[in-house]
């Protein structure tokens, strides 16, 4: 039988293994359905020949078929079949079997093994009912979640005959499509596509690179993903699971980035992050003066101590409101040279590469140099001491001597100081006779104590006196002589008698 029909046979397993092998190696996105109720057109042909020649073919037909699925592979089919030709040929069957499937996104590709009741009818033998197989498969498209098309279905059909004497057996072929109507799924939904996004680092100053990364699950891993990235006032670039974010001139603040995925068909998710630009926070810095107080054209070290809060590297630099400051590092040095005393403000200043800078001060103070000794004071004329008179004399008596010898040994130990004698008469004497007491008292000092005379300086007074006064003037000191007069060379000391003691002061008025 089989080697007779083998060419119905092999038709339809190719047509099996056909659709075995185009459909797609991919499970389905969707659930597989629960129950499967077919119904559609149907052509059979019995194969039989030699009964009614040329009858063999029924072109018209219908067939319906429910399967209910215990898993996603495997079910049970219930399949009825009504086909029929011309002068009442036709063929009815009733048969059940397992079935098999195999489900992927866009076509699920089945097969079955029946076996049941058939009744063929034919002209003149009349109508045979009897026990029949139906093996084959076929081609389902998806349409929705709840039809697809059966593009095709090939069956392979056996069956006997039993009222005809000879010939019991036939052997043909079902040819069918239609419509599957879907009902219920196994198992549970499948998890939709999803997406998680994140951001490294999360916390960045302006400028700084930011890396975003998604990653997709529940998609189909035979699908080449397609990544989006866009941001909320930020430029993401990159086409893949990795996006490259730019910071620059960036505000501080919250930004968002988001990726978009997609499959190329359903699938799609959605993720983002948010990272946020930090406000810069600029160095810290103090300084300070090694020592705090130089002398005059001294050196002071400065020295800062800053850092950056936000570990940024800094640079250095110093101003100085006098003197002169050197250094770019932490520490400088002050030279005073040329600085008046007081304070000298040294400004400190530390800058980030951001351009963000902070500023402290130190005070050095430049000593005011020593005050220069005081100048000796200026030499003065002193009054050593005066001798006195008697009622119109000019006599140099014992008492005055002994006064006028203690002056020559003062004029002796100041050898470059000199003398003034000033001479005075009171109102009711001589003015002459003023006169004639100092040059009697010079002449003392010069004749009897050896004093040159050009260190003595006779002068009249206005004192109204019977006295000589005895000025000490030292080298460099000038005599006041406010009130007093240079007595004339031409006024001679009295003669020695009168100088030693016996001189009266009467006898020049004698002459007169």
């Amino acid at each position: 039988m089989l080697k007779r029909y083998s060419n119905v046979l092999a038709s339809a397993l190719i047509v099996v293994l056909a659709l075995l092998i185009i459909s797609p190696a991919a499970a389905q996105d969707t659930q597989p359905s629960k129950v499967d109720v077919f119904a559609g057109y149907a052509w059979a042909d019995t194969g039989s020949k030699g009964f009614v020649p040329g009858m063999k073919n029924m072109p018209r037909g219908f067939t319906a078929a429910a399967t209910y699925w215990g898993n996603r592979y495997m079910g049970f089919t219930v399949d009825s079949q009504a086909t029929w030709g011309d002068n009442f040929m036709r063929l009815a069957t009733l048969q059940a079997g397992p079935s098999v499937r195999y489900p992927t996104e866009h076509a699920t590709v089945f097969g079955h093994a029946l076996a049941g009741l058939y009744d063929l009818r034919v002209p003149v033998f009349g109508s045979n009912g009897n026990l029949g197989i139906t093996a084959g498969g076929g081609l389902d498209l998806n349409v929705s979640k709840h039809v697809d098309i059966r593009l095709i279905q090939g069956d392979f059909q056996w069956g006997r005959y039993s009222t005809l004497p000879a010939k019991t057996e036939f052997a043909g072929g079902r040819i069918a499509g239609g419509l599957v109507f879907k009902f219920g799924t196994i198992g549970p939904p499948p998890a939709p596509p999803a997406a998680a996004c994140s951001v490294q680092p999360t916390e960045v100053f302006e400028g700084e690179p930011v890396t975003a990364t998604a990653t997709a699950s529940n998609f189909n891993p035979k699908r080449t993903l397609n990544y989006a990235w866009s941001g909320n006032g930020v430029k993401v670039s990159g086409a893949g699971a990795t996006g490259n974010i730019d910071t620059k001139g960036l505000q501080p603040g919250s930004y968002t980035v988001t990726a978009n995925i997609t499959d190329g068909k359903k699938g799609t998710a959605t993720c983002n992050s948010s990272f946020t630009v930090k406000q810069p926070r600029p160095p810290q810095i103090s300084c300070s003066a090694n020592p705090s107080t130089v002398q005059p054209n001294g050196t002071a070290q400065i020295t800062s101590n800053a850092s950056s809060p936000d570990g940024r590297n800094l640079t250095y630099s110093y101003t100085a409101s006098a003197g002169n400051v050197s250094g770019s590092g932490s520490s400088a040095t002050l030279s005073t040279n040329g600085a008046q005393a007081g304070p000298i403000t040294v400004n400190c200043t530390a800058t980030d590469d951001r351009n963000l800078s902070a500023s402290s001060s130190t005070t050095v103070t430049v000593q005011a140099p020593p005050p220069a000794p005081a100048p000796p004071p200026a030499p003065e004329a002193s009054k050593l001491n005066e001798i006195t008179f008697k009622k119109n004399s000019p006599r140099v008596d014992n008492a005055a001597k002994a006064i006028l010898d203690e002056v020559a040994l003062r004029l002796q130990r100041d050898a470059d100081s000199k003398a003034v004698v000033v001479g005075n008469a009171d109102a009711k004497e001589s003015k002459k006779l003023a006169a004639q007491r100092a040059v009697n008292t010079k002449a003392y000092l010069v004749n009897e104590k050896g004093i040159d005379a050009s260190r003595v300086e006779a002068r009249t007074g206005s004192s109204g006196e019977m006295k000589s006064e005895i000025w000490l003037v030292p080298a460099g000191a000038t005599f006041n002589a406010n009130g007093t007069e240079v007595i004339s060379d031409k006024v001679k000391a009295s003669p020695t008698k009168a100088s030693g003691h016996k001189a009266t002061a009467k006898k020049p008025a004698a002459k007169k």
